[in-house]
């Protein structure tokens, strides 16, 4: 025979049972709902930013290459020596 005591503890084990997997599908649900609000919250930021971008390209200028100085008449142009090579033939 089964004792009263195992069988109160099986239902005490099994409402406890029923009640973490509430919570965990509580839990799954406000994860889910957070995700979401912050997804919403990016798009809304994002879109805001690339109408901005799109905004400040209309208003400004487009930009100039800069311009290239001349050699003199005669002289060829020297290419640039680096940093690091001139300090190391000086």
């Amino acid at each position: 025979m089964t004792s009263t005591k195992s069988v109160e503890q099986r239902l005490a084990a099994a409402a406890k049972q029923v009640n973490r997997d509430r919570e965990a599908a509580e839990a799954v649900r406000e994860y889910a709902a957070e995700k979401a609000r912050v997804d919403a919250n990016t798009a809304r930021l994002r879109a805001l930013r690339l109408q901005k971008e799109a905004a400040d390209a209309l208003a400004a200028p487009p930009a100039k290459p800069p311009a290239r100085k001349k050699a003199a008449a005669g002289q060829a142009a020297k290419p640039a020596r680096s940093a690091s090579r001139a300090r190391t033939s000086a």
